[in-house]
């Protein structure tokens, strides 16, 4: 295997219906979605008063991130963290732009706090106290695979843990004609430099990466971010491969070792 490697440590995952990677799992292993989940997450990293202003997109990324760090028994307040939304949140955006267009003095102070890509990001190391290094990417459809080789870049230059959390909305207003979307979806691996268990090795490749024909891309094809989902299909069904789409022509080779 060539390519930059690294253990998956904890996964976390989030959608409506299936509101765990626990439930991911059992939906690729049998088809059934959760019957009383949650519409949105409620991230306990937040206080209560915060957990009700935040938009969809941080409760989803909050909510996929601290799972993903939970099964892996790693502190958050430690982990560098690579957050990657292709569009951050559609919401928002679309209400910024239009009140922007007809009353410039009516813009919510809140919503344009929350109307930034690293929106998530900043929710995350305030709820945690980490103070360790965060980036956030958005690379349109690669998005998922650009975030993934950013992480493991960065443990390959020697940072022992990485936490990766991707997440798109459902797009609203004109954006909607630009780019379709629908519901909340979210993904989390927490990667490690060195561990036991499951290896992911990551090579970048001159090819178009075909749609995902997996149960979870299949329920989710119409996401924004599912591109990131024939790698979690991999993993919950215990493939050894995953083409993930990383911009036009080009495609990332994951290939996956269960330890």
């Amino acid at each position: 295997m060539n390519g930059i490697g690294a253990h998956i440590a904890g996964i976390g995952f989030w959608s409506e219906g299936l509101p765990s990677w626990q439930a991911a799992r059992g939906y690729v292993a049998g088809g059934a979605l959760v019957g009383d989940a949650p519409r949105r997450p409620a991230p306990r990293l937040l206080a209560p008063n915060e957990r009700r202003r935040a938009p969809e997109s941080v409760a989803v990324a909050l909510e996929v991130a601290l799972a993903a760090c939970e099964a892996a028994a790693q502190d958050p307040a430690t982990l560098p963290s690579v957050f990657a939304s292709g569009h951050g949140d559609f919401a928002i955006t679309d209400y910024m732009c239009s009140t922007l267009a007809e009353d410039p003095r009516a813009v919510s102070p809140t919503r344009f706090h929350n109307s930034v890509h690293n929106a998530a990001a900043g929710y995350w190391t305030i709820g945690t106290g980490c103070m360790a290094t965060t980036t956030a990417i958005s690379a349109g459809p690669g998005t998922f695979a650009e975030g993934l080789i950013e992480a493991l870049a960065q443990l390959a230059d020697g940072t022992p843990a990485v936490l990766l959390v991707a997440y798109d909305t459902t797009a609203v207003g004109p954006l909607a004609a630009m780019t379709a979307s629908r519901g909340l979806l979210g993904g989390a691996l927490l990667l490690l430099r060195e561990g036991p268990g499951t290896r992911l090795r990551a090579t970048l490749t001159d090819a178009e990466a075909p749609k995902g024909t997996g149960a979870l891309a299949a329920l989710r094809h119409d996401n924004a971010m599912a591109p990131m989902l024939p790698l979690f299909d991999a993993l919950a069904g215990g493939g050894d491969l995953a083409l993930l789409d990383a911009g036009p022509g080009r495609a990332l080779r994951v290939e996956i070792a269960y330890g």
